[in-house]
């Protein structure tokens, strides 16, 4: 009987520890991170962002990140931008409060990783993607975003002499 339950208990132990392998890392962001947006004009950027990020370098199937950005937390630098750029006619600040991210899939790229999410902006969802690099942990990534896809502002009157896309650039520290 004991050379029956040794062996089992042995293939009990490795398929545990295989699963146990497969939860990814949970992160929780740190003070110090940055969410900045760039362009001739407008420039500025967001300081209130809370999120679950769950991310292993060596299990990406399992990892994941679920940001909110405090809408209202926009600032340009400028008073009499940010109360515009808050209004209805821009971010609209009372109805849609948050900007979310939700990622889909998260992959190895030669330069780092990438994911592939949905933002959703001002009611507006629409799949993008990020490259990023992790390293001393902290996510850093740069991509490009159109606001008049997401209805910020638009692109007649007043609204015209503002860039239509924008870099963004995010740096998020964390800590287990």
């Amino acid at each position: 009987m004991k050379k029956i339950i040794f062996p089992i208990a042995i293939i009990a132990a490795m398929l545990l520890s295989a699963f146990t392998t497969l939860n990814s890392i949970n992160w929780k962001i740190a003070d110090g991170y940055s969410i900045k947006f760039t362009s001739d004009d407008p420039s500025g950027g967001f300081s209130s962002m809370k999120g679950d990020i769950s991310f292993d370098q060596n299990n990406l199937a399992g990892s994941k990140f679920n940001i909110t950005i405090d809408a209202n937390s926009l600032n340009t630098g400028n008073g009499m931008k940010n109360h515009k750029a808050k209004n209805e006619d821009w971010f609209n600040v009372d109805k849609y409060p948050t900007i979310k991210f939700t990622s889909s899939k998260i992959s190895k790229t030669a330069n780092g990783y990438e994911v592939v999410g949905t933002l959703d902006m001002r009611g507006v969802q629409k799949q993008i993607t990020i490259p990023f690099t992790f390293s001393n942990n902290t996510f850093a990534g740069s991509f490009n975003i159109n606001r008049i896809d997401y209805g910020v502002g638009t692109d007649i009157g007043m609204s015209a002499h503002a860039a239509n896309v924008l870099k963004v650039d995010v740096s998020v520290p964390v800590t287990q």
